[in-house]
Formats: structure tokens, C-alpha cells, sequence
């Protein structure tokens, strides 16, 4: 009878332990929240605002030696390219790629759609 309680006892452990979020490799700062504010709250966040949080999640990262998720620097690209700050929306773009080249096809058409200053 003493080895039911144990094994009860561990079979919760392994469940407390499932629900527990997973280590990650990428640093992912506010993004999550901030895109489902964006989508949830239309005009609520201005494009300045969410490229502002960006960049401090990003400086965030860089000092924890992490690197950015994939899509980040697209997503500040889009921002970027929002404010019409074409520049530093290219220079994301063309991040985006080097860092993840499964992205090359999409970048390349978004960077395509830039004018070159």
C-alpha cells in the first residue's frame, strides 16, 4: 500500500512539470502580447510605439546573449516601413534574411516593394 501514495505523488510531480513553459532559444521580450494587442485593439498602439518596444526587447536580448526569434526583424521591418523610415526597414529586411534564409523568398518581395533613396 505505501507505493501507491509514491506513485501518486510522482505522477503528479511529472504532470506540474508538463505545464511548466519550456526554456527557449530565442529571446521573445513582448512580442506576443504586443502583436495580439495590435490585432485585438486596432490604433490603440501606434507603429513608433511597437518599434519602441522593439528595439528595447532587442537591446534586451543582446545583453542576455540571446538571439531574436524568427520574423522579428520582418516585423520591425513592416513597422519601419509603416513610418516610412525605408532605410532601417530595408536594413531589417535584409537581417531577416541573412539570419533565417528559409525567409529569402519573402524578404526578397518585400524588399523588391522598397524604393531605393
Amino acid at each position: 500500500m505505501a507505493a501507491r501514495p509514491a506513485s501518486a505523488a510522482c505522477l503528479a510531480a511529472l504532470v506540474l512539470a508538463g505545464c511548466a513553459a519550456p526554456p527557449t532559444h530565442y529571446a521573445w521580450g513582448g512580442y506576443e502580447s504586443q502583436v495580439h494587442e495590435t490585432y485585438a485593439k486596432p490604433g490603440k498602439v501606434s507603429a513608433e510605439q511597437q518599434i519602441r518596444r522593439m528595439e528595447e526587447d532587442f537591446q534586451k536580448a543582446r545583453s542576455k546573449d540571446k538571439p531574436v526569434h524568427p520574423g522579428f526583424h520582418a516585423h520591425l521591418g513592416y513597422l519601419y516601413y509603416q513610418t516610412g523610415k525605408l532605410l532601417q526597414a530595408r536594413q531589417e529586411f535584409e537581417t531577416e534574411r541573412a539570419e533565417f534564409p528559409e525567409s529569402t523568398v519573402f524578404m526578397n518581395r518585400l524588399l523588391a516593394n522598397i524604393k531605393s533613396p
